[in-house]
């Protein structure tokens, strides 16, 4: 992910005819900083593609350079809202690409077994650390037992470790801070009688490793469920009325992604419009042709503002003009 974030963001803003300058996460520098050594090799010219790397006060000092005319961020709402305030002095352009807590909603006619793999490779791929994984998961009561059951069987063939190892399957937590706020979401739903069906423990040793982990009875109100965890800790909650599935997933300050998952594609899709989403699927999640043609991606609410990829995410480093000519004097 940070080579393909820096990467899409760099692009468009070049297309556009503009000199960029990429400052990648303090916890993730040197795949932007091999991007840059790349694009050298290329033949890029210098000055044109340049990659800074450090913590968040060279973060704010290119933010707050007059030079800087449009910043494009990827992260937290915390930051996006310091971001957002740092370019409101100089009246700068922003495209804010932030946090989510994605719905999925499981109708009562769903395929069990391909949706329950799909679903759970959507809620655990990079552990968890992805900005639209699934992280609440609505299931109809007709079929909450048979999917819980079939992902909890997903989990356990899953296996935690060295991404490097054969047969490994999920890699660690970023970093401590990370680690500590999945831990700690799931510790406080434990107090409030959740239900650890698997996982729920991290392995033995070094790292910050942590197994996918499935939790019932819990609810809206639970940090867990309103809080983006970032991690392979899944909440799964039963509903009966569709609607009121909706309005549940729709009860989010957050407006990223979110899916619907059914045998009836028409059905879905009806109801993924009604979704306060900036990208809704309907029995996919998290999919996107990056090697094609993207389509426009970015969140709704407090999610984000703007949209990257495709030709809105082109225009969004551009400032519209408009020349009118006099034919006579």
């Amino acid at each position: 992910f940070p080579v393909l974030i820096a990467a899409s963001k760099a692009a468009s803003a070049l297309l556009a005819g503009n000199t960029v300058v990429v400052k990648p996460s303090p916890f993730t520098p040197l795949s932007t900083l091999a991007l840059g050594k790349a694009a050298e090799r290329a033949g890029l010219p210098a000055g044109v593609l340049n990659i800074v790397a450090g913590g968040d006060a060279l973060g704010k000092a290119l933010a707050e350079h007059d030079d800087v005319r449009h910043i494009s961020f990827t992260g937290s709402v915390a930051t996006g809202k310091k971001v957002m305030a740092t370019a409101a002095a100089g009246l700068k352009r922003v495209t804010l690409e932030l946090g989510g807590n994605d719905a999925a909603i499981v109708l009562d006619d769903v395929d069990i077994e391909p949706a329950s793999r799909k679903i759970f490779q959507a809620s655990m791929a990079n552990t968890g650390q992805v900005c639209t994984a699934i992280k609440r998961l609505y299931v109809h009561e007709k079929v909450f037992d048979p999917l819980v059951d079939a992902l909890v069987n997903h989990a356990k063939n899953a296996r935690v470790g060295d991404g490097l190892t054969k047969g490994v399957t999920h890699g660690p937590l970023n970093n401590k801070m990370q680690y500590d706020i999945v831990t700690g979401l799931l510790d406080d739903a434990k107090k409030q009688g959740a239900k650890v069906l698997c996982g729920g423990e991290a392995p033995e040793g070094a790292g910050y490793f942590f197994p996918p982990t499935l939790v019932t009875g819990v609810k809206e109100g639970v940090r867990l469920v309103d809080e983006e965890q970032f991690g392979p800790v899944l909440p799964v909650i039963p509903f009966s009325d569709v609607d009121d599935a909706v309005s549940r997933a729709n009860a989010s300050p957050f407006g990223l992604g979110g899916s619907v998952w059914t045998s009836d594609p028409e059905r879905g899709a009806e109801i993924a419009s009604r979704l306060e989403t900036g990208v809704t699927w309907v029995n996919a999640h998290i999919t996107g042709d990056f090697a094609g043609k993207p389509p426009p991606f970015g969140g709704a609410k407090m999610s984000g503002i703007g949209r990257e990829h495709g030709r809105a995410g082109l225009e969004e480093y551009t400032d519209l003009k408009t020349i009118r000519v006099a034919k006579k004097l």
